[in-house]
């Protein structure tokens, strides 16, 4: 087997993902019509153009059920795991992820799965681990979470999974969690002693967990200026137990080819079509699982200080927590520009409607990052 280098671990200075492509309305909480509809044949095409563009890697959510409200946003998904294996197939040198839930899968079937993975794409397979946020997404599995122990349990699968892709012989686990007999799996990863793996969160137990078990720690910096301050923290937990750890931020993009274009049509559908109801549906899951872990003030969802941008307003109709930006192609390359030079590794991407919009972030964009020497030429 030919391995092929996983762009998440290569030489671009700042990285970009594709994410939320797999459910409908991606990252935008609005009824707009253009809304992202997540058909197969169209995530297939825009993961194409994502790789042939040189971008790093695709990121799928792991969902269950929507949102609610009148758009029922990540009401339609695919199941990221089979996501993973069909993209990586069909694509050549894009990392893909693959998302799932630690109290729902076993780390024995998932250490499986990537492995699989990792052999179609010949070594460009990745994990994002979420140990739950969204009780109602769980009662549809009968599992409840416990929002003080979650990434407790979750430590202890991490630990699991990635002894089992070091390969061996079959060993017992008794663990708090997860009392196991003989668990072993063949084969193992190409990529050795296991494919990256990736996190979210923003409280103490989140990056926590991700000192101990992740290389790319997703977390809310929609505000520019708090970045250096985060990336400091987040970095700081991960040498307490001598790791190095990436931060990465998510973005929303809105690119037009004037600021006025690009304001009004984020304006259009994050605001005159906001689902409102979509987003206090949010906002009351993230509380119900946060609250034990950040003070109100300190959230994302209900501090605007985390929603700021550095020109405009930021409208209901954007997740919160999200960078979000919005103008000309120079604004775009510029601010991820200054979210490099704030300590940022990379940031995910996703638009209203990706295969619309994504092809003239492409063609506009891309060259503007490479001239700035954040990333190489394709």
């Amino acid at each position: 087997m030919t391995r092929v280098p996983n762009p998440i671990v290569g030489p671009n200075r700042f990285k970009l993902g594709l994410f939320c492509a797999n459910c409908d309305g991606g990252t935008s909480l609005s009824t707009a019509p253009e809304r992202w509809a997540c058909e197969w044949d169209e995530i297939m095409k825009v993961s194409l153009m994502a790789d042939e563009a040189g971008v790093d890697f695709i990121l799928p959510v792991a969902k269950w059920r929507g949102l609610g409200g009148d758009a029922d946003t990540w009401g339609r998904s695919f199941e990221t795991l089979t996501h993973g294996a069909a993209i990586g197939a069909a694509t050549k040198r894009i990392g893909i992820f693959a998302t799932v839930h630690v109290p729902l899968v076993t780390a024995a079937f998932v250490a499986k799965a990537i492995a699989t993975i990792d052999h179609v794409t010949h070594g460009r397979a990745g994990l994002n681990i979420v140990c739950g946020w969204n009780q109602d997404e769980f009662d549809i599995h009968g599992v409840t979470i416990d929002p003080d122990r979650r990434y407790v349990q979750g430590l202890e699968w991490f630990q699991i999974y990635s002894r089992l892709l070091e390969g061996g012989p079959p060993f017992d686990w008794d663990g708090e969690f997860y009392k196991l007999r003989s668990v072993r799996t063949n084969p193992v990863s190409v990529q050795r002693p296991r494919p990256p793996v990736m996190s979210a969160g923003f409280s103490p137990g989140g990056r926590e967990f991700a000192a101990q078990a992740a290389d790319v720690l997703f977390t809310s910096v929609s505000n520019t200026a708090r970045a250096p301050a985060i990336v400091k923290s987040v970095k700081d937990f991960a040498g307490l137990y001598g790791r190095h750890i990436e931060v990465y931020a998510g973005s929303h993009i809105v690119c037009r080819p004037t600021r006025q274009e690009a304001e009004d049509f984020y304006r259009y559908y994050a605001e005159d079509m906001a689902d409102r109801r979509s987003l206090d549906y949010l906002v009351e899951q993230k509380k119900a699982t946060t609250s034990g872990d950040l003070g109100k003030t300190e959230r994302p969802e209900t501090n605007p200080e985390f929603n700021a941008r550095k020109r405009g307003q930021v409208y209901p109709g954007t997740f919160p927590g999200y960078c979000v930006l919005v103008g000309t192609p120079d604004d775009i390359a510029e601010e991820m520009a200054e979210m490099s030079a704030a300590g940022l590794s990379g940031t995910s991407i996703s638009f209203l409607n990706y295969l619309e919009q994504m092809p003239y972030f492409v063609q506009e964009v891309l060259p503007r990052l490479e001239r700035l020497g954040l990333r190489e030429p394709v």
